[in-house]
């Protein structure tokens, strides 16, 4: 008869494990623990009695009252008979003044005030839709208000201040540019040589842009990576040099 024992047990059980678990990390633990421990406790002592402990407690002889928190009346005065009092209540049998009639023709004051007022002017509207709608025509912009008016069309003094001080100025740095172009030695590009350099700065982009259309799309080796980077690299600065011409009228160059 076989024992029980052999069939728990598992063919896995003779293989070697060499495996080892890892060694697990210590712990964080923070440097400020037994300080924030600290404050906790002096927190709790101080808080023991339901609040501050330095809250001034109340004496036991001002305690609550009766009727304490009750209404007070105003103090008791003496009615006095002599003091003025409202006018009576007319009587029943009392009547009104009637039969009372003006002399004043209200038929010929109305019409005398009609004839001899002012006309009230109709208020300007326009009518933008055939069904009628209305709007306020000295708001809608269709009145030419400003063009007549005395100033229109004429440059405003602090602005014609503004520009001959920027024109002064820019004399001045004018001066100040020559003076030290003498000294530098420099020389301005003229507009025919600063237009001639654009159009072949121009010139090149279009050229290096066309080589760079050329190129295969798939770029699979790395002189062709090489080749693109140095494409891009040519049309970024024409690019930057065309920007710097355009933007600047005024160039100045080192002479040789």
């Amino acid at each position: 008869m076989m024992d029980s024992s052999c069939f728990t047990e598992s063919i896995y059980n003779l293989i070697p494990s060499d495996l080892k678990e890892p060694p697990q990390p210590p712990r964080y633990k923070s440097i400020f623990k037994t300080t924030i421990k600290n404050d906790m406790k002096k927190i709790k002592t101080a808080m023991k009695t339901m609040g501050p402990a330095k809250v001034e407690v109340p004496s036991p002889k001002d305690f609550l009252k009766k009727h304490s928190k009750e209404k007070t009346l105003p103090p008791k005065t003496k009615f006095d008979w002599n003091q003025p009092r409202k006018p009576a209540v007319p009587l029943r049998t009392d009547h009104p003044v009637m039969g009372i009639q003006s002399g004043k023709n209200f038929i010929n004051t109305n019409a005398a005030d009609v004839i001899m007022g002012v006309a009230k002017k109709p208020k300007p509207i326009y009518v933008d839709k055939r069904t009628g709608d209305k709007h306020d025509l000295e708001t809608s912009g269709l009145i030419p208000k400003y063009i007549n008016k005395k100033d229109y069309g004429i440059t405003p003094e602090y602005i014609c201040k503004r520009n001959e001080e920027v024109k002064k100025a820019q004399e001045e740095y004018d001066n100040y540019i020559q003076e030290n172009l003498k000294k530098a030695a420099m020389k301005r590009l003229s507009d025919e040589e600063r237009e001639a350099v654009l159009q072949g700065l121009k010139k090149n982009w279009e050229e290096v842009h066309k080589e760079f259309q050329s190129l295969s799309v798939f770029i699979d080796s790395i002189p062709k990576k090489i080749r693109k980077q140095k494409l891009e690299k040519e049309m970024k600065q024409l690019e930057h040099d065309i920007g710097v011409m355009e933007k600047h009228k005024t160039i100045y160059i080192a002479n040789k």
